[in-house]
């Protein structure tokens, strides 16, 4: 068996040299051939390739560009493995033999790819080397083949994939539409799982990448073509090869289960699947589930789990109550012309402990407040918050309103901040000028991440109405959630109810030595009647209990104006000094 080693050259000779010489240093000898195929260099690569008496070599008169070049060499493979390598790449010990265990371990891979320092789509690593020899020390540490360390991808990046043979053959070459080079891999790896094929990384393997070198010398000629091919890539397959293919690592961090643990979980707005791919990854007994509207996105999610094509504010979702331990609403919100009615219906879908994941755009970042403040307005075409697309706007305080409302409780937020310009920066300081010091950090922040839980807690208020002589079941009930989820949770009742609840929760918490959560709830119980002499009575003896004499004896004033039975009461069983 013969691996079909294949790299593209575009002069650049001294990263061609050091790769290839690393190629004969680590890899085992007769198990693979080099053909290069050369674009029309002028840096006296074609004279360096010439002088080697080991690699087959295609010298083209015209640059054909990435997908072009390969696809010559593969013409010429004799391998029973294609692998396509960059020039600016240095191989490490085990490189190949670690990837070509994990591209035979099952009929169903297609294609295998490695880690390395510097690359796209969550392929880099981070390395604690400074000089390529401490590189070699790294990789050696690193290399060691590992069924455990091979991760199920949406896509591999060009840079290093090996491929069987015969998966090329049946696939046909690469697309050479995405001249002259970027998303032709993208393509290719869209096109293997299209035939049925998985791909991996292995994440056992590791490689150095210098990056790009190809393409750096124009800055912006590497951008307008890297746009322009996500434009070809989008018009051939119907959704956009960034987004559409992206993993939400941040929102799959908020999942904190044991990895062994079977979860039903949902994603909603899945687009191709990447972020239930990784989910399946990491917990790989879950039961995955996707929607997403865009057909051609649902399509390929629907490769990886049950995926279903449909909008969620006017269709009925085909889910038992009670289902999901987790749901996820990445970046949809916004798109939502209900986001609120969507966020309360999806409570019925959620176990009782299940918890809805968000990611939101932050409506109040210094970027959006200042282009409206002194440009007055915000241009569409620079997307992003006030893209043409979104329909609503979040800020801390709405989001946190919002599930509130809707009766979520262990509402968790943080934001995710990008680096911001010198002007942002400055506007930020005259902004510190006129606004409240607790918003100030709120404007540095792009995107919300928000974990919450459903509940039984509007359940538990309903139960300590009936019976509030079961005070041990009410303790126990409510002993796992905060006195703020649980006043939250009350403000639906009426307020005689509510007044009554929390009376009995202060008492059940004072009775079971739980002292720090006893005033808040009859703090909340004051405010909502202060004429109620039964939150009053339980007040004055529970202060006094702590030692807060003179403060208790205030309140005993205001008893005994406002009820003197209770008050004469009261006084026969305590004893202010």
């Amino acid at each position: 068996m013969k691996t079909s080693i294949i790299i593209l050259t575009y002069n650049k000779l001294e990263y061609t040299v050091q790769c290839i010489e690393s190629i004969r240093k680590y890899t085992k000898n007769e198990s693979y051939e080099i053909i290069v195929v050369d674009n029309n260099s002028e840096d006296g690569t074609v004279k360096w390739l010439q002088e080697q008496n080991d690699i087959i070599t295609i010298l083209n008169k015209e640059n054909l560009g990435f997908p072009g070049g390969c696809n010559a060499g593969i013409k010429l493979a004799s391998g029973s493995e294609i692998l396509l390598l960059n020039n600016d790449t240095i191989v490490t010990r085990n490189w190949l033999s670690n990837m070509l265990k994990a591209l035979y371990s099952e009929e169903s891979i297609g294609a295998v790819g490695c880690t390395t320092n510097n690359c796209s789509y969550r392929q880099q690593i981070p390395v604690s080397y400074s000089s390529i020899e401490s590189m070699h020390d790294f990789a050696k540490e690193h290399n060691h083949s590992n069924a455990k360390f091979w991760n199920e991808r949406l896509k591999l990046v060009g840079f290093c994939m090996l491929i069987k043979k015969k998966v090329v053959e049946e696939i046909g070459l690469l697309d050479e539409r995405f001249f002259p080079g970027n998303y032709e891999d993208d393509d290719y790896s869209l096109r293997i799982r299209k035939a049925g094929y998985k791909l991996l990384l292995c994440k056992d393997t590791f490689i150095h990448h210098f990056g790009s070198v190809s393409f750096s010398d124009d800055i912006n000629k590497f951008q307008d073509l890297m746009s322009s091919n996500a434009k070809k890539y989008e018009k051939k397959w119907g959704f956009d090869p960034e987004y559409s293919q992206y993993a939400r690592e941040e929102i799959i961090n908020l999942i904190n289960e044991r990895e062994d643990k079977q979860l039903n979980i949902l994603d909603i707005g899945c687009a191709c699947g990447g972020t239930l791919l990784e989910i399946k990854n990491r917990y790989n007994r879950s039961n995955l589930y996707g929607i997403e509207s865009n057909k051609y996105s649902a399509e390929v999610a629907s490769m990886i789990c049950e995926v279903k094509s449909l909008n969620v504010e006017t269709n009925d979702l085909p889910y038992e109550n009670e289902f999901f331990d987790y749901i996820i609403v990445a970046d949809v919100l916004e798109h939502l012309i209900n986001p609120w009615e969507v966020v309360r219906n999806l409570k019925r879908f959620l176990k009782k402990d299940g918890r809805l994941l968000i990611s939101v755009l932050n409506v109040m970042h210094l970027s959006v407040v200042r282009k409206l403040l002194t440009q007055g307005r915000w241009k569409y075409e620079d997307a992003g918050t006030l893209d043409r697309k979104h329909l609503r706007f979040f800020t801390y305080e709405s989001l946190q309103e919002m599930l509130i409302q809707q009766e979520y409780i262990d509402i968790k937020i943080q934001g995710i901040s990008m680096p911001i310009s010198n002007e942002d920066e400055l506007f930020h300081l005259e902004l510190a000028q006129i606004c409240p010091k607790h918003l100030m950090e709120q404007f540095k922040i792009d995107q919300y991440l928000v974990s919450a839980s459903n509940n039984d807690l509007a359940e538990t208020i309903e139960f300590i109405n009936r019976n509030p002589d079961k005070r041990q079941e009410i303790f126990e009930r409510l002993n796992k959630y905060s006195s703020k989820d649980i006043i939250n949770a009350g403000k639906r009742f009426p307020k005689d109810k509510r007044v009554q609840a929390l009376n009995s929760i202060s008492v059940v918490n004072f009775e079971n030595g739980r002292f720090e959560r006893v005033i808040p709830f009859l703090e909340e119980a004051r405010e909502l009647d202060d004429e109620n002499s039964e939150v009053l009575y339980n007040l004055i003896y529970f202060l006094q209990h702590i030692g807060e004499i003179d403060l208790a004896q205030e309140y005993m004033v205001l008893l005994k104006e406002l009820d003197l039975q209770i008050y004469e009461q009261l006084l026969s069983v305590i004893s202010l000094q």
